[in-house]
């Protein structure tokens, strides 16, 4: 199963639509404009109701996110000092996360299980994630996954 999770090009801030596999809308990714740090929140085309949010840690040395379904807080994601390989320190459902080097292309792994793998493809007119999985139930904890993961990337680089 893919999601496909593509930026929107003229919008003032981080602001997203997601596709399944079949070009159906699924979610729409929405970013508030005056707030103290990233807040980004996901609704569900359907129904237009908030599923997932994305909530930046204020006071902290490197970027560090909380990631909250349906209005539970689930874990954070922070991201670490390295050198050459962006490195994540996630606390979310006992995952691990390691990139690229240029860190457009991710693995999520459980021990030694993959989870799922997340792609950006390169020329596209915005940035564009495919989001790969098998499992169903970890479609809304993956996509929230890349969502935070751009939004640490992009907060490390303002």
């Amino acid at each position: 199963m893919q999601l496909y999770i593509k930026q929107r090009i003229f919008s003032w801030t981080d602001s997203y639509d997601v596709y399944d596999e079949t070009g159906e809308a699924r979610y729409e990714v929405k970013a508030e404009l005056f707030a103290f740090g990233h807040q980004i929140h996901v609704f569900d085309k359907r129904t237009g109701r908030e599923v997932g949010s994305i909530h930046q840690k204020l006071f902290t040395f490197l970027p560090e996110f909380e990631i909250v379904i349906n209005g539970q807080p689930q874990g954070s994601i922070r991201k670490e000092f390295s050198l050459f390989t962006p490195r994540y320190q996630v606390d979310y459902r006992n995952w691990d996360v390691e990139g690229d080097f240029l860190g457009w292309d991710y693995r999520v792994t459980q021990g030694n299980t993959e989870i799922m793998s997340i792609s950006k493809e390169l020329f596209n007119w915005s940035d564009t994630y495919v989001l790969r999985y098998s499992n169903p139930a970890n479609e809304m904890p993956g996509l929230l996954l890349v969502i935070a993961i751009d939004a640490v990337n992009c907060s490390h680089n303002d």
